[in-house]
C-alpha cells in the first residue's frame, strides 16, 4: 500500500467536529501566552519605578509612603491569578478535546474494521489492528491535542518574546532569533529520523500484541500441548524486539535533541553582556534588562520543549500514517441496491473463478445450481476450495469472475453483487465448525441473528436446532451468561446454539460448513428434517449446502456434489455416486456396494437400540472396517 499523504495532517480534521471547542481552546491559547511577555514587561516597570524611587517615596516626616508598590505587587498578582484561572480552564478544555478525538479515533478504527472484507482481515492480524486502536490513537491524540497545543504556545511566547525583545532594542533579539531558527531547523532535520524509528518500534509493538492475543486466545491449546515454555519465549522474544527498537529510537533523541536546547540557551550570554552595554550607553533601563532575561528564559524554556514535541509529532505521525492506511482500505465488496428474494429462493454458481492471494486457482469456472429447499451436500478433500464457496454466498467475499445468483429457475435468478450486504446476509446464513459465541446471555447471543426477534422465535429457534435441552441445562436459562467464545459449553453445544442463532433469521438459505461436526447423526437428521420443512417459510423449506466430512451428514442430503480442483466433478444421491464413482468412494473410505442406509430416526433407535449408527467418513456403515 502506497504511504498516506499528510497522514497526521489529516487526523487535525478531527477538530471539525468541534469547532467551538477548538475556538475556545484556542482563544485560552492566546490570552495565556500573549499574556506572558506583558507580565514580564510590567516586572521590568516595577522595577524602573523602585529603582527611580517612585514605588517607594520617602516623605518630609521620615515615613514610607508604599502606595506605589503595593499598587504594583496587587497588579502582577492579579494578573497571575487571571493567568493561571484561564489556563487551568484551557487545560480542562484541551483534555475534553483530547478525550472526544479519541473516541473518535477510535470509533472510526472500529467502523473501519468492521467494515471491511475478509481479504484484509487475513493480511493483518488481531494483534496489528488492536495497536493502531489502542497505542497508535493515543499517540495521535497526544499529538493532536497535547502537542498541537504545546506547539501553538510556544509559537505565541516566542513570537511575543522575541517582538519585545526587538521592542527595547534591535541587537537584544539579533542573535537570540538566528540560534532559535537555527534550534528549530535542527529539530526538523532530526524528526525525519524519529518518525522511522518510531515505525519500525510501532511495527515492533504489532509482533508483542499479536503474541499476547494468541498467547490468550489460544490457552487451551498452549495447555493441551504443554507449549507454555514455548510461547513465553516467543512473547520475551518479540517483547525483548520491541524493546530494541524502543531503544533505539530513544537513545537516538536523547543524544540528539539535547544539543539544539544548548544551542539556544546561549540566547543568555547574549542578552546579559549586551544588555550590560546597552545600559551602560543609557540605551536600554535596568528593568528592560531584568525583563529580556526573564523573556529570553521563556523562550529558551519553550525551545527544551520544542525537542519533547518534535519527538511526539515523530512518534504520532508514525502512527498516524499506520491508522490512516486502514482507514483509506477500500473493501473489495460493495454494497448493492436491491433486496433478495421474499420467497424461498435457491442458488446458482455460474462460471464462478476465485484466486488465493497467492495467485493460486481455488474455484475455476464452477458451475453448481440448488433448487429452492434442496439439501446438498459438498464433499472434496482438504483445500479444495469448499469454505471459499461457502463465503461467496453471504459476499464475505466476491468471485473473481463469474456470479453467484440467488432466485430459481422459473422466476429467475438475481446477481448477489447487486443486493444490499444487509439484506443479503439477513437471508443467506453461514454457520462454521469454529462456532463463536461473544462473552454475553445465551439470549444476547441468539438475537444476533435477527435483533428484533420475539421470545417465541427465539424458543422456535432453539428447538429447530434440537438445542432446547440445553438452555434447560443452564443455571440461569436463556440469561445464563457464557464464557468468552461459550468455553463454559461444550463443542456440540456451541454449535447447536450458533445453528439456532442462524435459524432465528429465517435464512432462506444455510450453509453448513462443517457445523455439525459435533452432533450425534440423530441429531444433525432431527435438525435437517426441521429445515426440509421450512423455517418459517411458507411454500417451502430452507435451501441448505452442508459442506460435510462426516458420512452421517453426507446420507442425509438429498443430492450430493463432488469438489475437485475447483471444479464440480460428480452429482447424485448418495447411492449413485458410491455405485458409479471410484474417486467419491476413495474420498470416503468406501468400497463398491457398501451398504448406503440413511442414519435412523429417532424412533427407530428407539425400537432397536442394538442397531448400528452411521458412523464418519473412513467408516463404514455394516459394522465392518474400511478395507
Amino acid at each position: 500500500m502506497s504511504a498516506t499523504p499528510y497522514p497526521l495532517l489529516r487526523c487535525f480534521g478531527f477538530y471539525r467536529r468541534y469547532p467551538a471547542m477548538f475556538v475556545a481552546a484556542t482563544a485560552v491559547a492566546l490570552v495565556v501566552n500573549l499574556s506572558l511577555p506583558i507580565t514580564q514587561h510590567l516586572i521590568g516597570l516595577a522595577i524602573d519605578e523602585v529603582k527611580a524611587g517612585v514605588a517607594v517615596v520617602r516623605l518630609t516626616d521620615g515615613n514610607l509612603d508604599t502606595a506605589r508598590a503595593w499598587w504594583w505587587v496587587a497588579l502582577l498578582m492579579g494578573f497571575a491569578c487571571a493567568r493561571g484561572i484561564i489556563q487551568y480552564l484551557g487545560t480542562l478544555l484541551g483534555m475534553a478535546l483530547g478525550q472526544k478525538l479519541l473516541h473518535d479515533l477510535r470509533d472510526r478504527v472500529l467502523v473501519q474494521v468492521q467494515r471491511l472484507d475478509q481479504s484484509y482481515h487475513r493480511k493483518h492480524g488481531a494483534g496489528e489492528i488492536v495497536t493502531r486502536t489502542t497505542r497508535d490513537s493515543d499517540k495521535v491524540r497526544d499529538a493532536v491535542v497535547g502537542g498541537f497545543r504545546t506547539l501553538l504556545e510556544t509559537a505565541l511566547v516566542m513570537i511575543a518574546c522575541l517582538g519585545v525583545l526587538t521592542w527595547y532594542h534591535p541587537w537584544l533579539s539579533l542573535v537570540p532569533t538566528v540560534l532559535v531558527a537555527i534550534a528549530l531547523w535542527m529539530f526538523i532535520a532530526q524528526a525525519r529520523k524519529l518518525v522511522v524509528l518510531d515505525r519500525a518500534a510501532g511495527d515492533a509493538y504489532d509482533v508483542v500484541t499479536q503474541e499476547l492475543t494468541e498467547g490468550v486466545g489460544g490457552v487451551r491449546v498452549i495447555k493441551a500441548f504443554a507449549l507454555e515454555d514455548a510461547r513465553v519465549a516467543r512473547f520475551r522474544t518479540a517483547v525483548g524486539g520491541f524493546a530494541a527498537q524502543a531503544r533505539t529510537a530513544l537513545i537516538f533523541a536523547v543524544l540528539r535533541l539535547p544539543l539544539p536546547q544548548v544551542l539556544v540557551g546561549l540566547g543568555h550570554v547574549w542578552i546579559l553582556g549586551c544588555g550590560a552595554v546597552l545600559v551602560s550607553h543609557g540605551e536600554l533601563t535596568l528593568g528592560e534588562l531584568v525583563a529580556s532575561l526573564m523573556l529570553i528564559t521563556a523562550v529558551i524554556f519553550r525551545v527544551e520543549g520544542v525537542g519533547r514535541t518534535i519527538q511526539t509529532f515523530a512518534e504520532a505521525s508514525a502512527s498516524a500514517a499506520r491508522i490512516m492506511e486502514l482507514l483509506d482500505a477500500e473493501p473489495a465488496v460493495h454494497d448493492g441496491v436491491d433486496e433478495p428474494p421474499t420467497a424461498p429462493f435457491g442458488v446458482r454458481f455460474d462460471q464462478v473463478s476465485v484466486r488465493s492471494p497467492a495467485g493460486v486457482m481455488v474455484l475455476d469456472r464452477l458451475d453448481l445450481e440448488l433448487r429452492p429447499g434442496e439439501v446438498v451436500a459438498l464433499v472434496g478433500v482438504t483445500g479444495s476450495g469448499k469454505s471459499t464457496l461457502a463465503h461467496l454466498l453471504p459476499r464475505l467475499a466476491d468471485p473473481d469472475s463469474g456470479s453467484v445468483g440467488f432466485g430459481d429457475a422459473r422466476t429467475g435468478w438475481r446477481n448477489a453483487r447487486s443486493m444490499t450486504l444487509a439484506s443479503l446476509r439477513q437471508r443467506v446464513q453461514v454457520v462454521y465448525q469454529d462456532s463463536f459465541l461473544f462473552s454475553d446471555t445465551v439470549y444476547a447471543n441468539l438475537r444476533l441473528g435477527r435483533p428484533g426477534a420475539s421470545d417465541d422465535d427465539v424458543r422456535e429457534a432453539l428447538r429447530l436446532a434440537s438445542a432446547e435441552d440445553i438452555i434447560a441445562g443452564l443455571s440461569d436459562g436463556l440469561a445464563t451468561i457464557i464464557g468468552e467464545r461459550g468455553t463454559t459449553l461444550s463443542g456440540g453445544q456451541r454449535q447447536r446454539l450458533c445453528l439456532a442463532r442462524a435459524l432465528i433469521a429465517k435464512p432462506a438459505v444455510l450453509c453448513c460448513d462443517d457445523a455439525t461436526s459435533a452432533l450425534d447423526a440423530v441429531t444433525e437428521r432431527r435438525i435437517l428434517d426441521n429445515l426440509r420443512h421450512g423455517v418459517g417459510k411458507e411454500g417451502g423449506g430452507t435451501t441448505t449446502l452442508l459442506i460435510a466430512s462426516k458420512l452421517s451428514t453426507i446420507l442425509l442430503a438429498d443430492r450430493v456434489v463432488m469438489l475437485e480442483r475447483g471444479r464440480i466433478t460428480a452429482s447424485g444421491t448418495h447411492a449413485e455416486l458410491v455405485r458409479d464413482n471410484g474417486a467419491y468412494r476413495e474420498l470416503l473410505g468406501l468400497e463398491s456396494g457398501s451398504d448406503v442406509r440413511c442414519p435412523m430416526s429417532d424412533v427407530e433407535q428407539e425400537a432397536d437400540p442394538t442397531r448400528h449408527r452411521t458412523s464418519d467418513i473412513g467408516h463404514r456403515t455394516d459394522g465392518r472396517s474400511p478395507s
